[in-house]
């Protein structure tokens, strides 16, 4: 038997139970494999407190990084020793092992460790797919990233200097603005002392900027929209401070022709190609140098409502990464 994190209902950290689990063999199509380190992210509470819906009882994790031990008929891309890494559905990364379709998977070069995979595959796509696809950032453009000393914040800030942007982000205390400037953050501005609309406006010299980057939703919609240039782009990928309220089109006319998305990685992901496409130039600039995956908290699997808390209270930084 393995063990795995598992809840019976929905709510706070206490939901989340240690448990004994059967992994079986893998099907066709299927891999079983061993974990080494798996990723936490803001998706696992919405999904642990309902805010995504899932199906009851159920795992928890989207990302891992492991070793394949055993594949089922057909598979032939992967074979057991290899190494490897995932972002997928369903939700269950949150045990020791663990069996899911090979096409989920990607292998994992040998200069990338399990800890610096597991927390990049879904921060560090998202950050691949937000700069280089939703909207892409060219030399010499002014971006704004919000919570930019978070996990994605820190892979976009270090990416997007390294592409030759200057970065303006948010963060909420000045060893955060410390944090984030070290990673290529030119303006950090703390927002709980600062007004960042006016910061933004006043770093462009009223021109405001092409993209911002919102993770953040109901606390900063409204000052996100009064940031950007006119044909700017509002891109909203995550929503910690509660969901958007209704979405008016005229907040977007009335500003300038605004564009608005509501991007998700599994969406980028959805064609294998894309996929390896994807985790090629991510394991690229990781092996380059130009982007390190800051993993900043360690913890057992087994202590993973610690881990909860200290996300939702905003006291981590960077990624944090789960031991089996």
């Amino acid at each position: 038997m393995a063990k795995a994190i598992r809840i019976e209902r929905t709510g706070g950290p206490e939901v989340m139970q240690w448990v004994d689990v059967e992994v079986g063999a893998p099907g066709a199509g299927e891999v079983r494999i061993k974990q080494h380190a798996v990723g936490l992210n803001y998706i696992d509470v919405y999904f642990r407190t309902g805010h995504y819906p899932m199906p009851l009882p159920g795992g928890l994790g989207m990302e891992a990084a492991g070793v394949v031990t055993e594949v089922g008929a057909g598979v032939t891309r992967f074979k057991a020793g290899d190494r490897i890494a995932y972002v997928a559905r369903p939700v269950g990364a949150y045990a020791e092992e663990r069996v899911l379709p090979a096409d989920a998977l990607v292998k994992l070069p040998d200069a990338i460790g399990f800890d610096d995979a597991a927390s990049a595959m879904l921060q560090g796509l998202t950050a691949q797919y937000l700069l280089r696809r939703t909207f892409r950032v060219e030399p010499g453009q002014t971006i704004l990233i919000h919570a930019a000393a978070g996990g994605v914040g820190l892979f976009v800030c270090q990416w997007a200097k390294a592409l030759g942007a200057t970065v303006i982000g948010t963060v909420g205390s000045d060893e955060k603005a410390e944090l984030a400037k070290a990673h290529g953050c030119d303006y950090p501005i703390v927002y709980t002392r600062e007004n960042f609309t006016e910061r933004v406006k006043e770093i462009t010299n009223g021109a405001g900027v092409p993209v911002v980057y919102d993770s953040i939703g109901k606390d900063t919609y409204k000052g996100s929209l009064d940031c950007l240039a006119p044909l700017g782009y509002f891109v909203s990928f995550g929503s910690a401070s509660g969901p958007l309220p209704p979405i008016e089109a005229s907040e977007f006319a009335n500003r300038g022709s605004l564009f608005f998305t509501r991007p998700t990685l599994f969406s980028y992901i959805a064609k294998r190609e894309w996929l390896d496409a994807m985790a090629t130039e991510l394991f690229d600039v990781i092996a380059s140098g130009k982007v390190k995956t800051n993993v900043r908290q360690r913890y057992a699997l087994a202590d993973v409502a610690q881990a909860h808390r200290a996300l939702e209270g905003r006291k981590t930084t960077g990624s944090t990464v789960l031991i089996p």
